[in-house]
């Protein structure tokens, strides 16, 4: 079993994930980190991951590192999202086996799921019914590093181990306003219409799909928690276990910011998935389950979006 002295690479150690992975990970006395920026390897390149990985030899990989967005950018960019997850994950998993690694924790994402799946969402619905238009590439790219992780388990005996997590949000988001993921976006909007004489709050859709949220630290918490975990299971849902719907995760916003702004709604643009709630009882049944409050995890995001504005 892994070590406090056991080497560890965390693939993508820059990012939302990666960087509270990091922390977690030092919080908890792993010293023996491996990083590497990415102009310095590019994941999508498997000859120069597999010699970084033959030449550093970790005990553990965290898989971190993805081609990740909000609904404009999935539905936009779709072969990208499709053809650089493929490779990033396929490099890094492929890549473990052949050097004989046989420890990785790999993140996907709860869009995985069928859009129309039955709530809440038990991973053994994975691939019952079709997916969701607008992130469909992400997804595929994603189901497919969950069955790769399972059938090298299932081959090899391998110790691969999927976390599914639900929408993430913390410090080092994206608030890009092309890219962002939904909470990010909101968090941006509301803090410009502080300085604004309009206060209006733009919603795309209809404020009504329903989504759970995660705070990243909760699931840089699973991360390190089931990389010390044996688990008879590859697939593991990671979440909350409660949802809202868009315009009340916008009213709780507005609430902690203490912004007064009317919503109003563009149904010009996409809903996406209509609910969208883990089952995580597989996680609870480890011991694993979440800790941070949404309103306290967006007065923390929030802060972290002054200081590096």
């Amino acid at each position: 079993m892994i070590s406090k002295k056991s080497k560890i690479f965390v693939a993508g150690h820059k990012g939302l994930v990666g960087s509270a992975v990091i922390n977690k990970l030092r919080k908890q006395g792993f010293n023996n980190i491996i990083t590497i920026n990415k102009k310095n390897l590019d994941l999508t390149n498997q000859k120069k991951t597999f010699q970084f990985l033959k030449k550093n030899k970790p005990k553990f990989i965290l898989i971190c590192a993805a081609k990740v967005g909000g609904i404009l950018a999935n539905n936009t960019f779709r072969g990208e999202f499709l053809y650089n997850n493929l490779q990033i994950q396929n490099n890094l998993i492929h890549g473990a086996f052949v050097n004989g690694i046989k420890n990785i924790v790999f993140l996907g994402s709860s869009c995985v799921y069928p859009r129309n799946c039955k709530q809440p969402i038990k991973e053994k619905y994975l691939l019952n019914g079709s997916l969701e238009k607008t992130n469909e590439p992400y997804a595929i790219a994603k189901i497919a590093g969950i069955k790769l992780c399972e059938t090298y388990n299932h081959q090899y005996n391998t110790n691969y181990i999927c976390l599914m997590p639900t929408n993430t949000y913390g410090p080092n988001d994206n608030y890009d306003r092309f890219s962002s993921h939904f909470i990010p976006a909101l968090i941006r909007k509301i803090h410009e219409i502080k300085y604004k004489k309009n206060k209006i709050l733009n919603i795309w859709g209809n404020g009504r799909p329903k989504r759970e949220v995660i705070y990243v630290e909760d699931l840089a918490d699973a991360c390190v928690y089931f990389m010390q975990t044996k688990t008879k299971e590859t697939l593991i849902n990671i979440g909350s276990g409660v949802d809202f719907t868009i315009t009340e995760y916008a009213k709780k916003i507005l609430r902690v910011l203490k912004v007064d702004a009317k919503i109003k709604y563009n149904k010009s643009k996409p809903n996406g998935t209509p609910k969208k709630l883990l089952d995580v009882s597989i996680a609870k049944k480890y011991g694993w389950k979440t800790k941070t409050t949404f309103e306290d995890g967006v007065l923390l995001a929030y802060k972290s979006f002054i200081n590096n504005k």
